[in-house]
């Protein structure tokens, strides 16, 4: 009898133990949206934050799912996509751009009817997207090298920027005039001037390769890059371009964020982790924890004014496809 008392004691302190430490996780999970049917790999996401709808790119299905965060669940697809990649939604105008790899083509919809209302023809592979809102222009990465530059409020394009080959990841600064872009297959980091509207220097990423996601810390003049080949986090000084800091990472990175008001880097893998990093000087990182996830789970939103990051989890075997929420501490 006193063993079993003793046993059921340590299983109380161990829960609450467990529990403890839970609650004290960067990290929490606090709602899965699950998206049946939708199939192969999902890529970039968006939200509506006035309206709490999520936007995401299932790449493999050919559709973009429309998100009801309140209820939970999905309330629209939209059908006919081409692999979209990345999209942008603007509140202002009440426009959803989403960038499709087969054709190049940027299709324009009504965000609440959720109509068609244009598009452009970037002829091939149109991929990541970004907004600028002070100009109102977006930028979106396609082709065998270049960055195309639209008009928000009438969707035309006012002109490209050459890059040497495909754009990954790239970031707009806000304080500055520079866009800094990743381009793999040229194993570098194109610096563009948004006056010139050209590049105006290429950055090196020290013998790590395969890079393609990327976050900027623009107050503190660092730019975070994920190199798949190793898979390494490479800090770059935005003032010099040199190297700083390379940090060990888990597989097949696609989506880097850094959490401003923690000083955290959160590297979203596919090999089913998300790597959390913490800065703990300008050139100094540790380790913080690493989060499991799902295979193939390696794209995601960081919304730093909610504290919360989606996590995009493709369909594999057992496990369904689903955007998971995380609260971050």
């Amino acid at each position: 009898m006193k063993r079993l008392a003793f046993a059921v004691v340590v299983a109380v302190v161990s829960n609450c133990l467990g529990a403890a430490e839970s609650g004290n996780a960067p990290l929490q999970l606090k709602q899965t949206i699950p998206l049946p049917g939708v199939e192969g790999r999902i890529d970039h996401l968006d939200l509506d934050a006035a309206n709490e709808r999520l936007f995401v790119c299932a790449l493999g299905n050919n559709t973009a799912e429309v998100l009801d965060l309140r209820k939970g669940e999905r309330i629209h697809t939209i059908n006919g996509l081409g692999a979209p990649q990345g999209l942008v939604y603007i509140s202002e105008l009440n426009r959803l751009f989403i960038a499709n790899d087969k054709g190049g083509i940027l299709k324009i919809y009504d965000a609440k009817s959720f109509k068609s209302v244009g598009e452009l023809n970037l002829k091939d592979d149109a991929d990541n997207v970004r907004y600028d809102n002070s100009t109102k222009k977006i930028y979106v990465g396609f082709g065998g090298g270049g960055i195309a530059i639209i008009n928000a409020p009438d969707g035309k394009q006012m002109g490209s920027i050459k890059l040497t080959a495909h754009p990954e990841a790239f970031e707009l600064e806000k304080m500055g005039k520079r866009i800094f872009v990743n381009v793999p297959n040229s194993r570098h980091v194109a610096v563009i001037d948004r006056d010139k509207g050209e590049v105006v220097a290429t950055w090196k990423t020290d013998l790590a390769f395969g890079n393609f996601p990327m976050a900027l810390d623009e107050a503190n003049h660092r730019l975070f890059i994920g190199c798949r080949m190793p898979s390494k986090l490479v800090v770059l000084n935005t003032d010099s371009g040199d190297v700083v800091a390379k940090i060990d990472i888990s597989g097949d990175p696609d989506d880097v964020f850094y959490d401003n008001k923690r000083h955290r880097i959160y590297a979203i893998c596919g090999a089913g982790k998300i790597d959390i990093i913490e800065q703990t000087g300008p050139n100094t990182h540790k380790d913080l924890t690493k989060i499991d996830t799902a295979d193939g789970a390696r794209t995601g939103l960081f919304v730093p004014e909610r504290d919360t990051l989606f996590v995009a989890v493709p369909h594999r075997e057992s496990q369904k496809a689903e955007i998971r929420t995380y609260q971050i501490r």
